[in-house]
């Protein structure tokens, strides 16, 4: 089965040094020396398009712009790539959610695709007028999706639950295709909405054995309500022709951060309620501890996984730095634990594109995970031979 690969679109901004923000940060953290105009994104939407990835990630949070008006606008400046919308259930009805994406689908035919955040700051969640503790927040978004998938099965609704009560309710038009539900959450109330209702399992990028348990857990429970699931996992690259390039471009990327800047990024990031913010600040700890951060090497986690980027930045804190060839085996040793989907960014994100769609796309479809097409097909390219990498 080939991989379905995604970037990110970063709608708080972008720049040549990592972008803090997210889990546990305040509004405002995240900021870039690349203005998160529609142009520059449709610039990344494109070349994405262009390289054949089949969709881009949206974030949702105080930090960012927001991801509705975002991709409804990049949809006109694209063609075919589809967007992965991360929303919020609870801060909206279900049945305007269900319409909104019904619509969406009318314009935009096929190439929608649903990102759910349940949402693991309480102070943020509070900001938007929502007070809910965390275990509140997974049984409405069980009640929200309950709903939704209802509506865009035709029927007319009534819906009288713990945290959402909706009266004959009903879509005047049904999105067709339904566009797939995407889902991440690694708290123990996460697990059984996840298996419920996701199509797509995301996980955050942990070394080999942390993500063999977390699909065994996800497939255990889906299995147990007749459901199966597929899997996709979220991480940074840094790819570079050689492999010491790409732990250079590591390298520099921490220069640019200060212990200061650190410490106050990591006070943030733990008082996130998020399990998963706690699993990627685990993964960095003990170069924080023994102040060793500041060697990039000293943040791989496994080979090839870097723990650098969660420094500064919440959510996803991985990436995959080396050689082209490296960086395409350590996704296919994803892939051979059943990870099918990929959803991949890097600093600045239209340059790292590129550098990813010309370097490790060809070895991805040597190896008969991809099929490289279009404008950028390098499937011809020389390479350096391995050892070089």
């Amino acid at each position: 089965m080939a991989l379905r690969l995604h970037w990110f679109l970063p709608t708080y901004g972008d720049s040549r040094f990592i972008v803090g923000g997210g889990h546990g940060l305040p509004a405002g953290t995240a900021s870039g020396d690349r203005r998160s105009s529609i142009g520059y994104l449709s610039s990344i939407a494109r070349a994405a398009e262009e390289f054949g990835f089949a969709g881009a990630l949206t974030p949702t949070g105080a930090w960012c712009e927001d991801a509705w008006l975002t991709t409804a606008m990049l949809a006109r400046e694209s063609e075919r790539l589809a967007f992965l919308v991360a929303f919020r259930p609870g801060l909206i009805s279900p049945a305007l959610a269900a319409q909104m994406a019904a619509t969406f689908g009318i314009h935009a035919p096929g190439r929608l695709l649903l990102n759910v955040v349940t949402g693991g700051e309480a102070d943020e969640q509070r900001a938007y007028g929502d007070h809910l503790d965390k275990t509140a927040r997974y049984a409405r978004c069980d009640e929200f999706l309950s709903v939704v998938r209802r509506l865009w099965a035709g029927e007319t609704v009534t819906h009288r639950g713990t945290h959402l009560q909706v009266e004959a309710a009903r879509l005047p038009t049904l999105p067709d295709p339904v566009p797939p539900l995407y889902f991440g959450g690694s708290s123990a109330t996460a697990g059984p909405v996840a298996a419920a209702h996701a199509d797509v399992y995301l996980i955050w990028g942990e070394p080999l054995d942390a993500v063999t348990d977390k699909i065994a857990w996800i497939r255990g429970l889906a299995a147990a309500r007749g459901r199966d699931i597929r899997f996709g996992i979220r991480l940074h690259v840094i790819t570079r022709d050689r492999a010491d390039d790409a732990w250079r471009q590591a390298g520099h990327l921490l220069d640019a951060l200060g212990d200061d800047v650190v410490a106050a990024a990591q006070a943030g990031l733990a008082r996130s309620e998020s399990t998963g913010q706690a699993r990627m600040r685990a993964l960095h700890e003990r170069g924080r501890v023994d102040g060793s951060w500041r060697d990039p090497r000293a943040l791989e986690i496994a080979p090839n996984l870097w723990a650098g980027v969660g420094l500064v930045r919440g959510g996803a804190g991985t990436a995959l730095v080396g050689s082209h060839i490296e960086v395409a085996a350590r996704i296919a040793e994803y892939a051979a634990l059943g990870i099918d989907e990929f959803v991949f960014s890097g600093y600045p994100h239209l340059e790292e594109l590129y550098w990813f769609g010309e370097g490790v796309l060809p070895q991805l479809a040597r190896r008969g995970l991809v099929t490289v097409t279009g404008a950028h097909d390098t499937g011809n390219r020389p390479f350096l031979p391995a050892a070089a990498h």
